[in-house]
């Protein structure tokens, strides 16, 4: 009988703690943080990649200012685009604008061999 009331509270603790996260979450969609994004674009045909890049960004968060505030680099050699600091709504946002090809989340990767050979 005791593991059976065991078995019942740890469900009903987990099925309590998922509902109320999933009830924060809707309730709370702008407080998710801002993650860096690579941003695939076409190639601007008139205007320069930086203010091409600048301009869909405040398509998206609303002003210039915001922008150049969210924007971390522009790629415009070998790749068009760029790397803003997103949420993930402005990420979905962001990948229906007109001349934008693909959306990805940074990632860093560090070597940590320790000093170590590797064989």
């Amino acid at each position: 009988m005791a593991i059976n009331f065991s078995v019942f509270f740890f469900t009903f603790s987990l099925t309590f703690l998922l509902s109320s996260a999933t009830q924060f979450h809707k309730s709370a969609p702008d407080s998710a943080p801002s993650m860096v994004h690579i941003i695939y674009t076409d190639r601007p045909l008139n205007e320069t990649p930086e203010a091409y890049h600048i301009r869909i960004l405040t398509s998206v968060l609303g002003s210039e200012e915001a922008a150049r505030e969210a924007l971390v680099y522009c790629y415009k050699d070998s790749v068009i685009g760029f790397a803003a600091k997103l949420t993930p709504d402005q990420v979905e946002k962001i990948t229906k604008q007109p001349g934008v090809l693909n959306a990805v989340e940074s990632h860093s990767y560090h070597l940590d061999s320790k000093g170590e050979m590797l064989t």
